[in-house]
């Protein structure tokens, strides 16, 4: 269970890291949500807009909350990864906020109770012969704990999916969606078949994962039981050997999952990036026109680089101009 905990740690610091590149990332949201379509928004407003410096301001989360002024899917994505709830202020989803903060309210209570009679139950078994602590206090505050993450986890969801946008893509929604959903990303920008290939690799990095750990823990704990002086050890594996097994197992682990995030990481990227490409025209009507049409020719001067030319005289010529049009 311990394994669990470290997974939803690292998930959570992910999405933190990333919340500051998400309010950069999305600027562009607020004007349409997808590459280059910025209605009414020319010259110096739309190089404003595409700028990237400004990693996050607490005046346009302010004015955005307050529906002063437009702000974009990650500022909101961001809001609510803070402090819950504040997605559904800006989505104008009133009536979602006390939902949210009942059931983060009930579950993290009960998850804190059950864990404290498990606690109790444990101080109680201590020192009785056959007592063993209540392991349903444990997995009933185990699983309070779990729907609380996935309540939080389902309130960020809720304001991807309820940011409203007046272009048919967004780059923020994609990488929002792939951030909370491996896959999603991709299936928001209709690249249904590269979900298959994702959920091969993470799958199989998760698997990886989870068997090089339990080698691990299981080596871990015949080196420590082969070392310890107190208690006499009689196994058919040797303290140098379970020693050898335990470091090549972790290191295994690890690499698992570096390879593991790496897959995250990149659909996030591919998302991001193919989102901003949807619009791109590749069809066939793209076409290239020869245009020939008459034209002066004007000499070229020695001195002056080329003469002025002011009429067809002595020093001109008539000729032919051919031009591509894409």
């Amino acid at each position: 269970m311990n394994s669990v905990y470290k997974c939803a740690i690292l998930s959570l610091v992910i999405m933190l890291l990333s919340s500051g590149e998400l309010f950069a990332q999305f600027q562009n949201d607020i004007y349409g949500g997808s590459q280059g379509n910025y209605s009414g928004q020319t010259g110096t407003n739309k190089a404003s807009a595409d700028t990237v410096d400004q990693v996050f301001s607490f005046r346009t989360l302010f004015r955005g909350l307050s529906h002063k002024d437009t702000m974009g899917v990650g500022y909101a994505f961001g809001a609510g990864l803070i402090v819950p709830g504040l997605g559904q202020v800006y989505n104008r989803d009133y009536w979602k906020i006390p939902v949210i903060y009942a059931g983060l309210g009930t579950t993290i209570g009960f998850g804190i109770h059950y864990n404290n009679l498990y606690k109790a139950s444990v101080t109680a078994a201590e020192g009785v012969e056959g007592a063993v602590p209540n392991q349903k206090y444990k997995n009933i505050s185990t699983a309070c704990f779990i729907g609380a993450g996935l309540i939080y986890w389902a309130q960020l969801l809720d304001v991807n999916i309820s940011y409203e946008i007046s272009a048919p893509k967004s780059a923020g929604k994609a990488t929002v969606y792939s951030i909370l959903f491996p896959g999603a990303g991709q299936a928001y920008n209709g690249e249904y078949w590269k979900i298959p290939i994702y959920t091969a690799g993470l799958s199989a990095g998760i698997y990886f994962w989870t068997y090089y750990n339990k080698q691990y823990q299981r080596y871990k704990r015949i080196h420590n039981e082969a070392t310890n002086p107190d208690i006499p050890y009689e196994g058919p594996i040797s303290a140098e050997t379970a020693l050898f097994y335990r470091d090549s197992f972790r290191r295994s682990r690890d690499l698992a999952v570096v390879c593991t995030m790496l897959v995250y990481i990149l659909q996030i990227i591919d998302a991001n990036v193919f989102s901003y490409m949807a619009d791109f025209d590749i069809s066939d009507n793209l076409a290239m026109r020869v245009k020939l049409e008459p034209t002066i020719i004007t000499p070229i001067d020695i001195n002056n680089n080329m003469t002025s030319y002011t009429g067809i005289g002595t020093d001109s010529a008539v000729g032919m101009k051919i031009g591509l049009n894409f």
